[in-house]
């Protein structure tokens, strides 16, 4: 009988486990202008800008066009979506087509 009720005490509720899911994917977003975020709320508002800060309970979205920030609460999302490319991504595209520019020159010279 002690076990059972060990057991329902630390049971994760649907919404409990998607708002961790939702704190993990913009805790890799991270915060600054680059951490280009979409968001849909459980009550219909859409929000749109990048993440201005992280923390424990919520999270701060600024719109890029009219500067205001808006405080997210992680369980207030219904979705997200988000990008945010890497330093190294960013360099290895650049890369990449920098020799494919140099690929095509090459065989139009020939």
């Amino acid at each position: 009988m002690q076990t059972a009720f060990v057991h329902q005490s630390f049971a994760v509720t649907k919404e409990e486990k998607f708002a961790g899911k939702v704190k993990a994917d913009i805790a890799k977003l991270g915060t600054g202008t680059d951490a280009k975020v979409k968001l849909k709320l459980k009550d219909g508002t859409k929000i749109k800008g990048f993440i201005s800060a992280i923390n424990d309970n919520q999270f701060a979205v600024t719109n890029t066009e009219t500067g205001q920030t808006t405080q997210v609460a992680y369980p207030n999302v219904k979705q997200v979506k988000g990008n945010n490319l890497s330093t190294g991504v960013t360099i290895a595209i650049g890369f990449a087509v920098l020799i494919a520019v140099v690929l095509i020159i090459g065989s139009s010279l020939k």
